[in-house]
């Protein structure tokens, strides 16, 4: 037999191939070791059948002398024909296919056995991690014909499983509900079967055991270690049991703080920097931001790769930790060049001019973060990535890597919504962000509620200077019809034209420059309140109006979705100068404040302040008039119905406005980590006067001073980032109401894009 395999050396004179179906001959010869006029042994033999496997292509290889020709036989794996997903409901299978797409099965792909293996099992790990534990993944391969085959991956579920059990051993200082209650992972609740926090997951155990180790270090018990997990499920696969052993040793106080190292800055400096205090309580968390505030402050100078690390020695005996800081700054660095990337239509320079870190600068830690964070708010990309790798071959330089992932930024939406106070909304609008990748804006809105109806055109320019000055235009219409409403029965329609300038004076603050021109028409009826037809007839039923207006705006907030820190400025002022037949005055202020309380909950203070009124004889038309009361506003009263009135007790608005607010947000129960939805505990006080408002004798309603105006009232909120669009909705009690105040217990406004 041995003599059978063997292959008498000769010189090739010819190759001829057999046994094809799909595959050319061209890419046989491709692959072959060997060609005519080389001479073939047992060795070369051996290589080209190997190579001739390595493809893939094939499951049988022969290769066979008749005279000087060598014949190559071939036998072909079959190609796929289709992909399909029977009983699959938990995955989007067009996703499957894509993915499934790149692991190597698709239509046309050469089929292999071992990769469908793989596949089947990579399907059955994705119903692991959804807690689906007793799914089961069969794959069943059907020959075709013209040597072709069909997979199908037949999937049974089954039901997800349920952690019915979370249990903490070894817990003394602090209750096991305590404990358990900084899970992500959790026992089956109210809203667990939106939240999927009752599946188990092994990343998130691990997650929630870390935050146990932080929640004991950052209190003191710096030796704290989690002994042992237990994660078991039931026969059936149903139930989830999970068993934590820890063991939380003493609790530590700091004893000294020492500084040592290559110090570059002031130890005074330095210290400074350190939040951890001797005499405090150890907290794992102060002694990181120590560690970060100093190596931002080396990074800040030019020293990119600073190292800083913090020593402790222990004193068992009396409880007590010291610890002594190692600066090692490194080498001093500046940037080579700047780097952008995954632009496909975004233009460079809209990107470069956010940077802060300028090129042959020296490095600086926080001009890179912020140059991130403005890159980011553009809102053009969804990922924005800044890598500093080192310059090859120099000790002394980086690149910075900007690397983005454009998303579209022209839309056409179409939006539906309501509101307690102002009905059915519904709205269109068609917009462009980012034309043609030069950062301009250019959109058309048209929205439609009971109350208002909105038609405009906008186009912003970012940067109209160099310098980042804004320019725009807004044309637009408006009808306000108040029939039905507190406002009292009238209708007004505004056609309005005008620019804007926005002046960055820092890189959170920005002037805001403004001039408009309208023209407003009003139609009263019998039933409009008096103070109205008042107006009319006076100053007419069409005016016109030359507004200019100037604002300023401070935005210090960590996030404009969902803020737990810092705080927020907006000054605004406008009225009607000569040039128009109306002549006012408008001042606006808002301050708002975050003040975080625990990792999860901070505290809210809102002030709005509103002051008008008319010159020249004139007075402040009554539909640029203050009103007060609704979901974001004063809660508790229908909207717009804290306001003065006539002495018929018609609505008529007023010149001053005051509203406060201060809110204690927390995480809605059974959601604690889902920053899409939160909960509120509020207090609203506020009101709107006019000091020329007639007092009306005998009644408490007259809105003529603040006293007499003010309102309050507390209650709970929830604010959602539904899959449906935003949603917000309030309980309140009124606190102070008085004869003739409207109420409104509960109230929400609902609106989104479908």
């Amino acid at each position: 037999m041995p003599s059978a395999w063997a292959i008498d050396p000769f010189v090739i004179k010819d190759i001829r191939v057999e046994g094809l179906q799909r595959t050319e001959a061209g890419t046989v010869f491709s692959y072959l070791p060997v060609k005519v006029g080389d001479t073939l042994d047992d060795e070369k033999a051996s290589e080209a059948i190997r190579s001739l496997f390595a493809t893939g292509f094939f499951r049988d290889v022969t290769l066979e002398v008749e005279g000087d020709v060598l014949v190559v036989v071939l036998l072909e794996r079959p190609s796929i024909a289709q992909v399909d997903f029977n009983g699959v409901k938990e995955f989007d299978k067009d996703t499957l296919n894509k993915v499934m797409r790149q692991i190597g099965l698709a239509e046309g792909r050469i089929f292999d056995r071992s990769v469908a293996e793989r596949a089947e099992q990579e399907l059955k790990r994705q119903y692991l991690t959804r807690g689906k534990y007793a799914a089961e993944v069969t794959t069943t391969v059907t020959p075709l014909e013209r040597n072709r085959v069909s997979l199908n991956f037949n999937v049974v579920e089954g039901e997800s499983s349920k952690i019915r059990q979370i249990s903490v051993i070894g817990a003394k200082a602090f209750s096991e509900r305590q404990l358990r209650s900084l899970f992500v992972l959790r026992e089956p609740g109210w809203f667990t079967w939106y939240s999927k926090q009752d599946q188990y997951s092994r990343q998130k155990l691990s997650a929630d055991l870390e935050t146990m180790r932080s929640f004991y270090q950052d209190r003191g018990y710096l030796e704290f270690s989690i002994d042992s997990t237990q994660v078991s499920i039931t026969p059936d696969k149903k139930d989830i049991y999970i068993t934590v052993t820890i063991t939380e040793g003493e609790k530590y106080t700091v004893a000294d703080v020492k500084v040592d190292g290559e110090l570059l800055i002031p130890e005074a400096e330095i210290r400074k920097l350190i939040t951890v205090k001797p005499g405090e309580v150890f907290s794992r968390v102060k002694l990181n931001e120590s560690n970060k505030n100093i190596t931002d402050r080396l990074g800040n100078d030019g020293y990119a790769f600073a190292n800083v690390n913090a020593a402790p020695e222990l004193n068992k005996e009396k409880r007590q930790a010291s610890f002594t800081f190692f600066v090692d700054p490194g080498r001093r660095v500046y940037v080579r060049r700047i780097n952008i990337a995954g632009n496909t239509r975004t233009r460079d320079e809209v990107i470069r001019r956010e940077m802060r870190q300028m090129e042959s600068a020296w490095y600086s830690g926080s001009n890179i973060t912020l140059s991130r964070q403005r890159v980011d708010k553009l809102g053009y990309f969804t990922e924005v990535n800044i890598e500093n790798p080192a310059v090859q071959g120099a000790t002394d330089q980086v690149d910075v890597n900007v690397t983005v992932v454009e998303k579209p930024t022209g839309n056409v939406l179409l939006g539906a919504g309501f509101g307690s106070g102002s009905g059915i909304i519904l709205s269109g609008a068609i917009s462009q962000n980012n034309i043609f990748g030069s950062g301009k804006h250019v959109g058309a809105q048209v929205s439609s509620s009971k109350l208002n109806t909105v038609y405009s055109l906008s186009y912003t320019d970012p940067y109209f200077t160099k310098d980042g000055i804004s320019l725009g235009y807004d044309l637009y219409h408006r009808k306000l019809d108040a029939k039905g409403s507190s406002l009292g029965e009238f209708v007004t329609r505004t056609t309005g034209l005008g620019a804007r300038l926005g002046v960055p004076i820092s890189e959170r603050d920005t002037i805001q420059y403004g001039l408009a021109y309208e023209t407003t028409k009003i139609d009263t009826f019998d039933t409009s309140p008096q103070f109205y037809l008042d107006y009319v007839r006076e100053f007419g039923a069409s005016n016109t109006a030359l507004m200019p207006s100037i604002g300023w705006v401070r935005d210090g907030r960590d996030s404009l979705i969902y803020p737990t820190t810092g705080s927020y400025h907006r000054v605004f002022a406008d009225g009607g100068i000569p040039g128009g037949s109306l002549r006012y005055y408008r001042a606006n202020y808002q301050y708002q404040r975050y003040f975080p309380v625990t990792r999860q909950t901070s505290v809210m203070w809102n002030t709005e302040l509103g002051y008008g009124g008319g010159y020249g004889g004139k007075r402040l038309p009554f539909f640029k008039n203050y009103f007060a009361g609704g979901v974001s506003s004063l809660r508790g009263y229908r909207l717009n119905s804290v306001a003065p009135r006539d002495n018929l007790l018609d609505p008529r608005g007023g010149t001053r406005k005051f509203l406060t607010n201060i809110e204690y947000l927390f995480p809605f129960p059974g959601l604690a980590n889902d920053r899409s939805v939160r909960m509120s505990a509020f207090v609203d006080a506020g009101g709107v006067w006019d000091p020329s408002a007639t007092a009306v004798p005998g009644l408490e309603k007259n809105f003529n001073s603040f006293s007499s105006a003010l309102r309050y009232s507390a209650g709970l909120g929830v604010a959602w980032v539904s899959p449906f669009g935003p949603l917000k909705f309030s309980l309140a009690a009124p606190l102070s109401s008085r004869e003739g105040d409207k109420k409104q217990i509960f109230q929400f406004t609902f609106g989104g894009v479908f």
